[in-house]
């Protein structure tokens, strides 16, 4: 119990006291049972994916899915993600949800390719996966298995992720793109990536975190750190996708800036796998 007051100190800085108390213990009570609570979820296959359309930019026409990650607890009702993977990353289950969500989306990939949707399918994948001795192999088993070529599949890193361990994570993506996987990375503009270290990374995809997409409705900073990006990954002969976009007006000027790609709750919510096929035939092509 200290050790938790011990690390909120640690993490506050120099000098700094921190006591244990009911809201700690409240605290940790809460991610006990959140933990407890996600391994019965997984080992009783009561995780899901759900399946949210990115659309070109231009035509409005369907080229990729991400897949993300629920959880519907005993009561009914769904556990948001930010309240859940973080847990498991700290707990190493992440690594387990991490292959089974893996898994699942190349066959669902596989599925819709067979039924005449090609599309590329992007899953999250964390520090903890990166780390496992054979990444790849895994991979490519899972592709095999599935049935699904290569290069219908993009993994998603987060920017903190890929400036961290560099050692590591540089040969991991190399190894992934010499497999004909796609590399993407998420959240981009959050950190603090420089261009050299973007060039040796480099990525298929930057990922304009929703956090900037907001502000281009009212010509906030958002906006021009996103024309930023665009910029950099035009620079840089990089694919620019913007993720959270809710309106006809941050669409617009998303493509007025030259972004390629666009995902968000104004071309679809994340939905379920068995209303993919219907929503794809339905939405072939042009604007929402």
């Amino acid at each position: 119990m200290g050790y938790s007051a011990l690390k909120r100190a640690k993490a506050t800085g120099h000098g700094a006291v921190a006591f244990y108390s009911h809201e700690v213990a409240t605290e940790i009570k809460e991610r006990t049972r959140l933990l407890h609570g996600l391994r019965a979820a997984f080992d009783q296959q009561r995780l899901f994916l759900m399946y949210q359309p990115q659309v070109d930019a231009t035509s409005g026409r369907t080229v990729g899915l991400e897949a993300l990650m629920r959880w519907r607890s005993d009561d009914g009702r769904l556990v948001p993600p930010d309240r859940f993977i973080p847990i498991a990353e700290q707990s190493g289950l992440i690594k387990d949800l991490g292959a089974w969500a893996i898994r699942t989306a190349i066959h669902r990939a596989a599925a819709l390719r067979a039924a005449g949707h090609p599309l590329r399918m992007a899953v999250n994948v964390s520090m903890s996966q990166l780390l496992v001795a054979d990444f790849e192999v895994q991979l490519a088993e899972a592709l095999a298995d599935g049935g699904l070529p290569p290069d219908l599949l993009e993994v998603e890193i987060t920017e903190s992720v890929a400036m961290q361990s560099p050692d590591i994570v540089l040969p991991r993506l190399a190894a992934l793109k010499q497999m004909g996987v796609g590399v993407a990375i998420d959240d981009f503009g959050t950190g603090y990536s420089s261009l050299s270290s973007l060039e040796k990374l480099a990525p298929d995809r930057l990922k304009i975190d929703r956090s900037f997409i907001s502000g281009l409705d009212a010509e906030q900073d958002g906006g021009s750190l996103a024309e930023m990006i665009i910029e950099l990954g035009r620079t840089l002969g990089l694919k620019v996708i913007a993720e959270g976009v809710e309106t006809a007006a941050q669409r617009d000027r998303l493509v007025a800036l030259g972004c390629h790609e666009l995902q968000g709750y104004l071309f679809a919510a994340p939905m379920a796998s068995e209303l993919l096929v219907d929503w794809l035939a339905a939405h072939r092509g042009g604007p929402p």
